[in-house]
């Protein structure tokens, strides 16, 4: 869905571009992002007076058409722009708004940045920095347009220190990957998109949104519903963590693969204490989950391998991550990774892949393995080896606590176990992930985060 899509400033551009060749023209264009934006700012405004900052670009020339817009809405407007409009469109915007424009000065109500947008890719100049920093301090209420003014669109990198924070920030037509990563995401407070009419973009990322699950049919059974095994190690607690979310999240029946009985083992969740090569031959194991407490010694290297040879569909997490060598991905199996960006280092390493940033290493890191990765931090990704990717929702920050990350394996394991192909699956698992965070509250333990998991999973029925 187009109002889900993530835009590189390349796509942006091409998406404009193919408005513009279907007959619309520049000036429509910025009158119609520009009018959504300003009917935004007069909301939040609420008769306030507003202040715009208008570069010389078309960020600018919306700039000017949002104060056109709310003073004939009767909003007090004042217009600053160090610099002269150097495009064609800025410049007839400019002419449209007919009023005066200052150099610097304003203050008191609604601070609008439309110094530069997405196309800026170098720091700004320390005047127009300086002039941003000011504006900003001297207003109740501040209010981006598109992406504020140093921060690069395409990795939410700050190009300058001490950028001001804003309460709003309106994306013109699609999202840019600045909205939903670090630490752009910090400084733009509420995200709002104003659609602008352009097309879904192929190959375009996507936002991660809450999944559609279908109930159990009237005649399932445990095994139609998907029987999960998870391969515990030398550290039973992670497996356990991951089981207790496993069991909320859709499975009809999760089974610890284990050398040898737990008395922690709660009564509801069956171990099977055979070999590990003989327990993964049956059929009836839709996925297997290896990794959490599996430890890193010889004997949790080989039960990885066993996994590795046997497994229908997997996960891999923690340990299992650490030990992974390309010569162990010998069959062409549904297969999800799942690193924080420790292992995800690792696994770069050992796979010979050299990228920076979280997304293009999960991105690189798929293609190369063939296993989707689901890169998990504060602002995770989610990589498929044919290309696709997603980019998960921000979740709460309480959720930085150890056994969060079997939680989320339990989730995703638990999600392939039903059927979900491992990019499906990843996507889940990130959503009800999350959601169970939202409703778990502040300072819980992980324990009480896999029990919310079926509160997140009832949200999506």
């Amino acid at each position: 869905m187009t109002h889900a899509q993530v835009l590189t400033a390349q796509q942006m551009r091409a998406a404009e571009q193919a408005l513009f060749d279907a007959g619309m023209s520049v000036n429509d264009l910025m009158e119609t992002a520009a009018g959504g934006a300003a009917e935004w700012i007069r909301r939040v405004a609420a008769g306030r007076s507003v202040t715009v900052l208008c570069g010389p670009g078309n960020n600018g020339g919306d700039g000017y058409v949002i104060a056109r817009i709310l003073r004939s809405a009767g909003n007090a407007v004042s217009v600053i722009a160090p610099l002269d409009p150097a495009t064609d469109a800025a410049k007839d915007a400019a002419r449209r708004w007919d009023g005066p424009v200052a150099k610097s000065g304003g203050h008191g109500g609604v601070f609008v940045d439309c110094l530069f947008g997405s196309g800026l890719g170098r720091p700004l100049v320390a005047e127009h920095a300086l002039l941003l920093r000011d504006l900003a301090a001297r207003h109740h209420y501040r209010v981006a347009i598109d992406v504020p003014s140093g921060i690069a669109s395409d990795s939410g990198a700050a190009l300058n220190d001490r950028l001001p924070h804003f309460d709003l920030t309106l994306a013109l037509g699609a999202w840019k990957f600045a909205h939903w990563n670090l630490p752009g995401r910090a400084l733009m407070g509420h995200l709002r998109l104003v659609p602008i009419g352009i097309d879904a973009v192929e190959g375009a990322a996507q936002l991660v949104e809450r999944p559609v699950v279908a109930p159990p049919t009237a005649d399932s059974h445990k095994y139609l519903r998907g029987l999960l095994g998870i391969v515990a190690g030398g550290m039973p607690g992670a497996s356990l963590l991951a089981a207790a979310a496993a069991q909320r999240a859709g499975a009809g029946y999760v089974k610890l693969l284990a050398r040898a009985p737990d008395p922690r083992t709660p009564a509801d969740v069956v171990t099977e204490t055979a070999p590990l090569a003989e327990a993964l031959t049956d059929p009836r194991i839709a996925a297997v989950l290896v990794g959490p407490g599996l430890g890193r010694d010889g004997a949790a290297k080989a039960r990885l391998g066993e996994a590795l040879r046997h497994a229908r569909a997997l996960v891999l997490d923690a340990d299992a991550l650490v030990l992974l060598a390309p010569n162990m991905l010998a069959r062409d199996i549904p297969m999800l990774a799942t690193p924080h960006d420790g292992e995800l280092d690792t696994l770069c390493r050992n796979f010979g892949v050299i990228a920076e940033g979280r997304r293009q290493r999960a991105q690189a890191l798929a293609k190369v393995t063939g296993m989707v990765v689901l890169a998990k931090g504060p602002d995770s990704v989610v990589a498929a080896p044919d290309g696709r990717l997603a980019l998960g929702i921000p979740a709460s920050s309480w959720l930085s606590v150890a056994g969060t990350g079997d939680v989320l394996a339990g989730i995703a394991a638990s999600r392939m176990a039903t059927g979900a192909d491992p990019f499906a699956a990843a996507c889940q698992a990130l959503w009800l992930h999350s959601e169970a965070v939202r409703r778990a509250g502040p300072a819980f333990t992980p324990s009480q985060l896999a029990e919310c998991v079926s509160e997140a999973l009832a949200a999506c029925l």
